[in-house]
């Protein structure tokens, strides 16, 4: 049984914890406005843009001479996968989530005979997948000094892509992350940029004909490299909103498992004290009795 000053520096360690979680809690909600609020205004325009570029991709007369990063290099033999977390933990099940949907895929690629290669954007999940992945791993990027997610970040690992894929590197790129619902619930997604799949129940023009200026052919082969940037930076706003969501959460619950600590440690410090009190006067008594 631990002794009184023992209950006491636990007492006293476990409300110290609960202030810090209670505060973390306070700080991740304050974070989760903006990001809710960043993640939410960025859906439409990337969703959009999907959508134009597979208008765009209908009108084209010759398909073999497409756009490669619209119609892909004819194989899908090499898939790089980007597995996109963050780079600080406390966030209850929200790295692991993102990590069991990419070992999901990896496994089914690897079940078909096809090779993989790995990019980890953010710290937690390379940490996870060196364990088992560490040598299909190619690149590791962490945002760790960036205090908010902005797209300068997002179009530097578009550009790395984009880079790969020229020198033939990959055939198909599927990006990782979290889409954020709601503070409890996040849902962990599989998004293939390259070659590009558009959600096609949106994508139409209501059966009219539009004429391009330029033609289709220009319009993509810019509009392409960034919509791939562009998938980034949502990938990106949806993770930092489910992150604070998440922290927010486990942070609410670490306090109340604190409380009830708290609650329980005091009450086995009361009775262990009331039992050193009773044996006390129990010895005393006894010792005047004797006299």
């Amino acid at each position: 049984m631990a002794s009184l000053d023992d209950l006491k520096k636990r007492i006293a360690s476990v409300k110290s914890t609960q202030k810090i979680t209670k505060a973390m809690k306070m700080v991740a909600a304050a974070k989760l406005r903006r990001a809710q609020d960043s993640a939410e205004k960025g859906r439409p325009y990337s969703e959009k843009m999907n959508n134009v570029i597979l208008n765009l991709s209908n009108g084209i007369s010759d398909k073999e001479n497409a756009p490669r990063l619209l119609s892909g290099t004819g194989s899908d033999k090499i898939h790089l996968c980007v597995v996109m977390t963050s780079d600080r933990g406390l966030c209850g099940g929200f790295n692991t989530n993102i990590i069991k949907k990419a070992k999901a895929y990896f496994s089914k690629i690897s079940e078909e005979g096809k090779e993989l290669k790995i990019i980890t954007v953010g710290s937690k999940g390379n940490d996870q997948l060196k364990r088992a992945f560490g040598d299909k791993i190619i690149e590791n990027i962490s945002f760790k000094n960036s205090k908010n997610v902005n797209y300068f970040d997002a179009d530097k690992v578009g550009k790395m892509i984009i880079e790969k894929f020229e020198k033939e590197e990959f055939d198909v790129c599927t990006i990782f992350y979290n889409q954020f619902k709601n503070v409890i619930t996040q849902i962990p997604q599989a998004q293939q940029i390259i070659p590009l799949e558009a959600d096609k129940k949106d994508g139409g023009l209501d059966g009219s004909s539009y004429e391009f200026e330029p033609d289709e052919d220009e319009i993509l082969s810019n509009l392409l490299p960034k919509n791939i940037s562009t998938q980034i930076f949502k990938a990106m706003l949806e993770n930092s909103a489910s992150e604070q969501g998440s922290r927010m959460s486990a942070m609410d619950n670490a306090t109340r498992n604190a409380g009830e600590m708290v609650d329980k440690l005091t009450i086995e410090y009361n009775r262990s004290r009331q039992a050193a009190i009773t044996k006390e006067l129990i010895e005393i008594i006894s010792g005047a009795e004797s006299l």
